[in-house]
């Protein structure tokens, strides 16, 4: 058995820069101690594993730190080396690798059904902030899918459709063609392994009488027409897999008998105008079939694949069909994006390419002295208005990017989001504001008495979370209206000197409305006013102040505008002042001044009642309380009043006190414009003789 590994280890050297040896025998060494005594379902040394990860890694082409990553792929996972010894020991940029990995093979999937698979696909994606993350896990893949025969029929099974539906539109999103048949090949033989076997058997018959033709009579033609263009070419040919093959069938509704291109011939040139000359020359020198043109060199295909293709009708009327490269694109096309770290230059990429990191990845490339220093610093940027997130349960959510807990509770079920008192990721209790991140397992904790705070306006970010908050908004704002209109209606009542429900009656009658409620309602939204109930019997309005009667003034808190609300009586705040809104269940908003002791405890204890609020179009007048010390003396309390008056603050109600220290004391209920008319008052008390002190009282 240590023959066989050594015969691995050898072959990997073998496809390592000889400046590198040194670094990935250190790696091997570092995988075979902390894999010890770690055996796979085939009895092999666990180390089997990760080295030929490594070598499929090196074919790709992919340099000393991709390779030592797919070495050590499995050590965070599967022993107990953690992130920052790998850190220390083969840098940072391993480490980083090793753990990108380690995350995508932590994601338990659950269900591989074709239209949850594209999500799955896109979480790998986004999780992956180096390519060589996704480069490694499908190399990992491959390895894994070449020894499935190990393992109990129904593993497989649920393996290989796994593969099928994620890693293998993964590896053909990277351009992977290499990884992307074989997978194909294998999931084919564990999922269909009656249609595999008529397949490959019929490739068998076929692929000796094929080459024969090939040999004997297509390619040789063919190169005399370039030898007489004097284009210098690599002619070869290929056999399709045996997926594609069987693909083919279902896709066209065709027998195996009638699928005649069971191989197919490859030109490669130097150039892209050659590829070009080299289609004129078949075209001329073999009849074209038909509709069977396509050129992916000037549009190329969203993961960068670039060819000419055609079929003709070659001697003895066989169909070939026939790919057309540079040696550049046939390397792209083998390798995927681990070709472009080869190369300085790359081809001009229209902008059609689905994914523009791709484009972007060539197009950095360009004239550079070092395209792996290049490659280290490019990370991957792939759906980035998608936030991907497990339930507890493991189900996959796709949510908008910046989406938070609330977010994630409304989108379950509008109950949870409605009774959110709190928040798990990933087992641990987090601000209901935090921005889920790709792969975060999220828990909701719900409280019966909960409900949605207003401030979760300002951070969620689906259309039905803001909706179910602004709904409940609403009916927060009915409930009150109905209790503001029925105690305006009892006041009436009392007024008018009738019976509430003779009241009530008559306004449904008058209104044509059923529900008492509803006349609440119309009373309490000021759509059924005052002057029109005291019209309906035949009583004029009092000539008196009301006492409810409210100053003209609307407070929006967010997006919703003329929010019904109360002033605290605590601290009288002015519009101008810095507030804020404390949700009273049936009297909507309170509003405090910032720094009032109550506010203080509504903070402390209810966070979750408090909101943001503005004033908007402020006009009338409102109260506010000033207290003034000043030197005992004759006159004082007439000056002060005197001031009032000339700044137009009318006073509602005065307190004064003489103290044996020679002071007086004086407590001013006052009528006020705004923050900015307080300012002026004060500012002139404070100018008077004989004033020491004058401040804004806000009691607790």
């Amino acid at each position: 058995m240590q023959t066989v590994l050594s015969k691995k280890v050898e072959k990997l050297l073998s496809l390592v820069e000889e400046r590198d040896r040194e670094d990935v025998l250190r790696a091997i060494e570092f995988l075979e101690e902390r894999h010890a005594g770690q055996k796979r379902a085939s009895g092999e040394p666990y180390a089997v594993h990760p080295i030929e990860t490594a070598i499929i890694v090196a074919s790709m082409g992919l340099k000393k730190e991709a390779i030592i990553s797919a070495l050590l792929h499995d050590v965070l996972e599967d022993t107990n080396t953690t992130y920052e010894e790998l850190k220390e020991r083969f840098g940072e940029t391993v480490a980083n690798i090793v753990e990108g990995v380690t995350k995508i093979s932590k994601y338990k999937i659950k269900d591989v059904s074709s239209e949850k698979a594209e999500n799955y696909r896109k979480l790998f994606l986004a999780t992956a902030k180096d390519i060589r993350v996704l480069l490694v896990k499908l190399a990992d893949r491959l390895h894994n899918m070449r020894t499935l025969e190990h393992l109990p029929k129904e593993k497989r099974i649920r393996i290989a459709k796994e593969t099928l539906e994620i890693y293998v539109p993964l590896a053909n999103r990277l351009g992977v063609w290499q990884i992307k048949t074989e997978l194909e090949d294998l999931c084919f033989m564990h999922l269909y392994p009656k249609e595999y076997e008529r397949v490959k058997e019929f490739v068998r018959e076929r692929r000796a009488k094929l080459e024969e033709y090939l040999k004997r009579h297509f390619i040789p033609k063919l190169k005399e027409a370039l030898k007489r263009a004097n284009i210098q070419a690599e002619i070869t040919y290929r056999p399709k897999h045996l997926f594609g093959i069987w693909q083919k069938t279902i896709r066209k509704g065709i027998s195996l008998e009638d699928v005649h291109d069971i191989l197919g011939v490859r030109v490669i040139v130097n150039t892209v105008e050659e590829c070009y000359l080299v289609l004129g020359i078949i075209h001329n020198t073999f009849t074209p079939v038909p509709g069977k043109f396509d050129d992916y060199i000037s549009l190329p295909k969203p993961n960068l694949y670039q060819s000419l293709h055609t079929a003709v009708i070659g001697p003895k009327g066989r169909v070939v069909e026939v790919q057309i490269r540079t040696w550049e694109m046939h390397e792209r096309a083998e390798k995927g994006i681990a070709a472009h770290w080869a190369y300085k230059e790359s081809v001009n990429i229209k902008d059609n390419s689905i994914y523009g990191w791709l484009k972007e990845l060539v197009e950095s490339l360009k004239g550079s002295k070092n395209a792996q220093e290049i490659l280290e610093n490019i990370k991957l940027e792939l759906f980035s208005e998608e936030v991907f997130v497990f339930t507890p349960k493991g189900d996959l959510l796709v949510l908008p990017k910046g989406a938070t807990p609330v977010d994630f509770a409304y989108h379950i079920h509008t109950d949870i989001g409605n009774h959110c008192a709190g928040a798990k990721v990933n087992g641990r209790i987090v601000p209901l504001d935090y921005k889920l991140q790709n792969g975060d397992q999220v828990e909701i904790i719900t409280n019966p008495n909960k409900k949605p705070n207003p401030e979760w306006l300002k951070f969620v970010v689906t259309s039905k979370a803001k909706s179910r908050i602004k709904a409940y908004l609403k009916e927060l704002e009915r409930e009150r209206q109905i209790q503001e209109g029925r105690e305006l209606l009892e006041n009436l009542a009392k007024k008018l000197n009738i019976d509430r429900q003779e009241l009530l009656e008559k306004i449904k009658k008058q209104e044509g409305i059923e529900r008492d409620e509803d006349v609440y309602l119309l009373v309490g939204s000021k759509k059924l006013t005052k002057e029109r109930i005291y019209q309906l019997f035949g009583v004029k309005k009092p000539e008196v102040k009301e006492k409810d009667q409210s100053p003209q003034v609307r407070v929006r808190m967010e997006d919703i505008e003329n929010v019904a609300y109360q002033l605290a009586k605590c601290c009288n705040p002015l519009p101008g002042d810095e507030v804020l809104g404390v949700v009273a269940k049936g009297k909507g908003l309170i509003i405090h001044l910032k720094g009032c002791p109550n506010l203080e405890h509504f903070l402390k204890h209810f966070p979750e009642r408090v909101v943001h609020v503005n004033w908007e179009n402020a006009q009338g007048k409102y109260p506010a309380i000033v207290r003034v010390w000043a030197k005992d003396r004759v006159g004082i309390l007439g000056e002060v009043a005197s001031t009032f008056a000339k700044h137009n603050a009318n006073i509602l109600q005065a307190i004064t006190k003489s103290l044996k220290t020679g002071e007086a004391v004086m407590e001013f209920t006052l009528e006020l414009s705004n923050a900015e008319h307080l300012k002026r008052v004060l500012q002139a008390l404070r100018e008077l003789e004989g004033v020491e002190k004058v401040s804004r009282v806000v009691r607790a």
